[in-house]
């Protein structure tokens, strides 16, 4: 049996409405919020009294998918440093493929967006950039030149 797709990834975060600001301005379109506590919840997550409030975000294309939560109860626990090095073990990054990088990059920076490095070409094909957004979130930008 095979998986039939990925469907999201979920990203802890403690300002909500700043983190679906950064990913509305990147464009993508808030699907809906919701509150989420219960047998369920603590179920799922092995933890007790889980009470959250999740957002739930698509690209335009509908493929992908990001869930944002805000841990209410427990109290959220903090991963260290929020300008982590990139090679630190773990997920890093979730990229996201653009029209115009440069531009992205300068409609993010209102909203936090601090380029890791710079942009760069890979080879002649593409541009790439990391950048941190709310909360320390990495994210990947790609422009494909060809």
């Amino acid at each position: 049996m095979a998986i039939q797709r990925m469907d999201n990834v979920g990203i802890v975060v403690e300002d909500m409405d700043s983190a679906i600001a950064f990913f509305v301005e990147l464009g993508m379109e808030l699907e809906g919020r919701a509150e989420v506590q219960g047998r369920f919840a603590d179920q799922c997550t092995g933890l007790d009294g889980v009470h959250c409030d999740v957002a739930m975000l698509r690209t335009p294309d509908g493929h992908g998918r990001i869930e944002l939560s805000t841990y209410r109860s427990p109290a959220a626990i903090s991963a260290g440093p929020r300008d982590r090095a990139h090679n630190i073990v773990g997920t890093h990054r979730v990229m996201f493929a653009v029209d115009d990088i440069e531009d992205t990059v300068a409609r993010l920076r209102p909203h936090g967006a601090e380029l890791v490095g710079q942009i760069a070409w890979f080879e002649d094909s593409c541009l790439l950039c990391y950048l941190r957004g709310p909360e320390g979130i990495t994210v990947g930008l790609t422009e494909q030149l060809r």
